[in-house]
């Protein structure tokens, strides 16, 4: 199987749509700006971070399997963001998939060696991923929610 970040297209922001399931996880996901329920045909203008880009993880039939963003973060750094996986390929190494991907995408893009995130820390999963990609936790970024974490 061969899998291949590409720009989303109408029809991936439906199959996303379909992994949001209620409020709580629409706004662990995508945050406090984008309203539940929403439309799937709203979901590109829900999603748009000025300056960033979005992106798909397509399997070998075409089919959106992940989805995640980029854009300029702070002092030069650029941020990876709303990160999510289809439900059924949770687990198998498609976020790995997706956020080694991205990370390449984005720093090809924006010449940016330092690259952000954050993740909520009851999210045991990605905050392993995140770490074993070379993330590293600054707790004077955090929240008592959410982990601020870049890599050097």
């Amino acid at each position: 199987m061969k899998e291949i970040l590409r720009t989303p297209e109408q029809i991936d922001y439906q199959t996303i749509a379909a992994w949001v399931t209620d409020q709580k996880s629409c706004a662990r996901w995508a945050g406090p700006l984008v309203p539940f329920p929403f439309a799937a045909e709203k979901l590109p203008k829900l999603l748009a971070v000025k300056g960033g880009s979005s992106y798909c993880l397509s399997d070998s039939s075409n089919s959106c399997i992940g989805f995640g963003q980029f854009w300029a973060g702070k002092e030069g750094a650029v941020h990876i963001g709303r990160i999510i996986i289809a439900p059924e390929a949770r687990g198998k190494g498609v976020g790995r998939l997706l956020c080694e991907q991205l990370i390449a995408k984005a720093r090809q893009s924006t010449g940016s060696s330092t690259v952000t995130l954050r993740v909520y820390r009851d999210n045991h999963a990605a905050h392993s991923l995140y770490s074993s990609l070379g993330f590293f936790a600054i707790e004077s970024e955090s929240t008592s929610d959410l982990l601020f974490m870049s890599t050097k």
